[in-house]
């Protein structure tokens, strides 16, 4: 890991200075219990839990959902992962959970934000067999094509490719079906597809209105969308039990489980 110290609240990190808006990684990183934020993110995400007080437990809930998921992945004998969309580390992060049962593994976090790349970087240090990659999922052939990913990423045998927590960010008119295809048509038949994505299925509509309309200050609009919706990201694929559902219900090990669970999530085998 590195020695220099890592940003804080009152030592801006790389870009930080620039950033006027509220940052969804860092959003993210408070909700989970983390330091690596800025006033203007815990302001945001202070908003955000006044609407709705259990967004900390579901975020925990998500990334639950993602240990349990990669490990089954690489029980699975997948050996090469590619994490889009994957924020700030934080604990429990995708390369840990892999390498402690296959030390051989690969990872490759990718994220479009330069100021959380810039984060992972610092924070990851020098882990073996894991890359930090900026890059875009709206832009799939400039991502696979980057020179990171392709020395890292045998595309000839099977990939994990995470988008935990990240489609939901993308609206429509940027067409993330087509993105998620195009990485789907670059993995061969028995990859994965690990994805988690907010829903405001049976929430109320005013503060569902009032929680958008935080997001909408930051630096990622949010798109929650239905399950209905949700699962056609999983065409082409062969859904894992229990299928699409609800976070916290999705093969659950034993672990604490937070219970509450403000989206859907599933693992699909490539056919």
């Amino acid at each position: 890991m590195t020695s220099e110290p890592l940003p804080t609240a009152t030592t801006p990190g790389p870009g930080a200075a620039a950033d006027s808006r509220p940052n969804v990684a860092r959003m993210y990183d408070y909700y989970l219990g983390g330091c690596h934020n800025f006033a203007i993110d815990r302001a945001a995400a202070r908003q955000v839990l006044e609407i709705f007080p259990d967004t900390g437990v579901a975020a925990q809930t998500n990334r639950a959902f993602l240990r349990r998921a990669v490990r089954h992945a690489v029980e699975q004998g997948v050996r090469q992962f590619l994490d889009i969309g994957a924020g700030l580390p934080t604990q429990g992060n995708v390369h840990e959970v892999v390498q402690s049962i296959a030390p051989d593994s690969r990872v490759v976090y990718v994220d479009y934000d330069e100021v959380a790349v810039a984060y992972a970087r610092q924070l990851l240090g020098d882990a073996a067999r894991t890359v930090v990659v900026e890059g875009d999922l709206r832009r799939p052939d400039e991502l696979l094509a980057h020179p990171d990913v392709t020395a890292s990423i045998d595309f000839t045998r099977p990939v994990a490719v995470l988008l935990v927590a990240v489609l939901h960010f993308v609206p429509d008119a940027e067409d993330p079906y087509a993105a998620v295809a195009r990485l789907r048509d670059a993995t061969v038949p028995g990859s994965r597809l690990l994805l988690s994505h907010l829903t405001l299925d049976g929430a109320p509509p005013l503060p569902a209105q009032q929680g958008r309309a935080v997001y909408q200050q930051s630096t990622a609009p949010l798109v929650p969308r239905t399950r209905a919706d949700i699962l056609r990201f999983f065409d082409g694929y062969e859904l894992v039990e229990p299928g699409l559902a609800w976070l916290a219900d999705w093969r659950p090990d034993g672990e604490p489980q937070a219970g509450v669970s403000h989206g859907f999530g599933g693992v699909g085998v490539r056919r």
